[in-house]
């Protein structure tokens, strides 16, 4: 059987067709228009899981990758930072329209299964994938397969407390991680400092002046006490990172140390490691739901 993932991001949505040995048959990217509403992304998704399964004779499998996660009791999404689909039955209209059963996952979770099978993580039993883009998330995968939890909560880290009191979340709570070192958080912080509005890859080129190393400095201590937390409570074997600030050179030595000098432990080991599926490991990885 063939295998078609979808990936729903914010800015854009990624469908991929691979074969049983995950060859990748067809890939193809559209705009996700999150402004004209949860209608439109329906049509969209719709219309390429279509494009897809023109391009096979096989059977296939579809599975998507979305931001938030499914209720399990309601079916409807939740935690989403694409609002839109924030209470929306998303998995029974795509289901209804398509006339056949999909699998829906969280973005962080399709991101950790992908990197733990076919990526950075591969050969590894415990594995915590990191997402720090327009969001935090994270995805626990243990001996190749998801760890959800009881509510599907589980790796969740954008949105423990970081600071209490501390800063607006659209979650309804104050101070989470998401709302420190995602990637707007960042240039929403760069802008109070500096007084300018700059993309976050802009940002990072120079950082050389008293105002870019405090913004530096708060980031890497944020980023430290976050994933120092997330070590201190799963121990993962590996762990990932996903998302635009994956790219980020100083995470993976400064920001290796930041989180290894808050680990509750005098010898730490966990490899920080860049993800190697680039920005469409949630499509692989939902391809992967049906494995």
């Amino acid at each position: 059987m063939h295998k078609i993932g979808i990936d729903l991001g914010g800015t854009k949505i990624e469908g991929i067709l691979l074969d049983e040995k995950y060859n990748t048959i067809q890939r193809k990217r559209i705009k996700t228009h999150q402004e004209n509403g949860y209608d439109s992304i329906v049509k969209s998704i719709i219309s390429l899981i279509n494009e897809l399964r023109a391009k096979t004779d096989e059977k296939t499998s579809v599975g998507i990758c979305t931001p938030g996660v499914t209720g399990a009791d309601s079916g409807l999404i939740k935690n989403s930072n694409t609002q839109c689909l924030i209470g929306m039955p998303l998995k029974n209209d795509l289901e209804n329209v398509l006339g056949f059963e999909i699998v829906m996952e969280n973005d962080a979770n399709c991101f950790a299964l992908a990197e733990s099978v076919l990526g950075s993580a591969k050969g590894h039993d415990v594995v915590f994938g990191v997402i720090i883009g327009t969001g935090v998330g994270g995805g626990i995968v243990i001996n190749g397969t998801l760890h959800k939890g009881r509510t599907n909560i589980a790796g969740e880290w954008g949105h423990h407390t970081l600071h209490p009191n501390g800063n607006e979340c659209y979650c309804g709570k104050q101070g989470c991680v998401e709302t420190y070192i995602s990637g707007p958080a960042l240039e929403k912080r760069w802008l109070e400092l500096t007084g300018k509005k700059e993309p976050l890859q802009s940002i990072v080129q120079d950082l050389s002046d008293e105002k870019a190393k405090q913004w530096k400095e708060e980031f890497l201590e944020n980023f430290g006490i976050g994933l120092a937390n997330v070590i201190d409570i799963l121990d993962p074997d590996i762990i990932v990172l996903g998302g635009g600030a994956s790219n980020i050179p100083f995470l993976y030595d400064e920001g290796k140390k930041a989180v290894y000098d808050k680990v509750f432990s005098d010898s730490i080991e966990t490899p920080i490691l860049k993800n190697s599926l680039g920005d469409s490991a949630g499509a692989f990885g939902a391809c992967l739901l049906n494995s």
